[in-house]
């Protein structure tokens, strides 16, 4: 029998329960989107103006710059997102959230408040604290 280290096991751990909290997350198609989509909704609902450049989404998402141009192509196609060329740079390029996308938005986050409840009920939340205090060390953290 070969044995790994606990922090081995615990990181596959942690992205099997990644995978576990996706996979309930499904209950977002409703709206027509993922739970990675729900992310990049969010995080372009929260910056400065609902635009971020590519680059800059790929980081606080934790992918690539090419990962998040896939990611955002189906965004794009059905008008959830769209491109934003930068005036004072060619090479720089945005991505803004629509107004379809901020309702996409709302509606969806009421559906992901509710999942949210169901997987982590209120009460077990401030036993989590040490735990999401490790998650944004480790570059977790959505804020």
């Amino acid at each position: 029998m070969s044995t790994i280290n606990h922090s081995l096991r615990f990181l596959m751990s942690l992205a099997r329960a990644q995978s576990i909290i996706s996979r309930r997350f499904d209950g977002l198609n409703a709206h027509g989107i993922g739970f990675n989509d729900f992310v990049i909704l969010y995080l372009l609902r929260q910056a400065p103006g609902e635009k971020l450049r590519r680059t800059d989404l790929a980081e606080k998402i934790g992918i690539t710059a090419s990962g998040v141009t896939r990611s955002l192509i189906p965004l794009e196609k059905i008008g959830l997102v769209k491109r934003e060329a930068n005036e004072r740079d060619a090479r720089v390029s945005y991505v803004v959230l629509t107004e379809t996308g901020k309702i996409v938005f709302e509606e969806a986050k009421e559906t992901a408040s509710h999942l949210a409840r169901e997987i982590i009920p209120s009460e077990k939340m401030k036993n989590l604290q040490p735990l999401s205090d490790m998650l944004a060390g480790l570059g977790g953290n959505l804020a």
